[in-house]
């Protein structure tokens, strides 16, 4: 007997091709993530600059911190919203196409769906609530007299 090796081992290596392209799918994840995240702080950052004027103004006239955080936090969320419903869309519609690569989960599995919906979310709450408390903290009196 020649090579004996255990049936783990021939298990292992007829599925490394898969677990290398997994790994390096999974790599690629991570990066699309972090650079969905900083380009979502970009524009959240960008619109919270050209509105210093506004959100100084809203500040004086009784507005509360807290309502300008949830303000541009919203407005990061609307914008985060209608990618997901965009994105989810083409991902059932396109999942048909991917199903025969799947083994053990449906191509519409729910739970995957909303798993990464709620990273999502989540992430692109951390990416617009640094905009969104430099907002807050913005003084009135300082904007406004850049104003005039």
């Amino acid at each position: 007997m020649f090579e004996t090796r255990t049936v783990r081992s021939y298990v292992d290596d007829a599925l490394a091709p898969a677990r290398f392209a997994l790994v390096l799918i999974g790599i690629f994840a991570g990066i699309a993530l972090v650079l969905a995240a900083v380009g979502l702080y970009g524009v959240i950052s960008y619109s919270v600059r050209q509105r210093t004027r506004e959100l100084g103004i809203r500040i004086v006239l009784g507005a509360g911190r807290a309502n300008v955080v949830r303000m541009v936090l919203g407005q990061g969320l609307a914008l985060t919203l209608a990618g997901v419903v965009l994105g989810l869309i083409g991902a059932v519609t396109l999942s048909r196409f991917l199903s025969f690569w799947l083994y053990g989960v449906a191509a519409t599995d729910p739970l995957t769906y909303g798993a990464i919906t709620l990273l999502l979310l989540l992430v692109a709450t951390a990416a617009c609530y640094v905009p969104a408390r430099r907002a807050s903290r913005a003084e009135p009196a300082e904007v406004l007299q850049e104003v005039g």
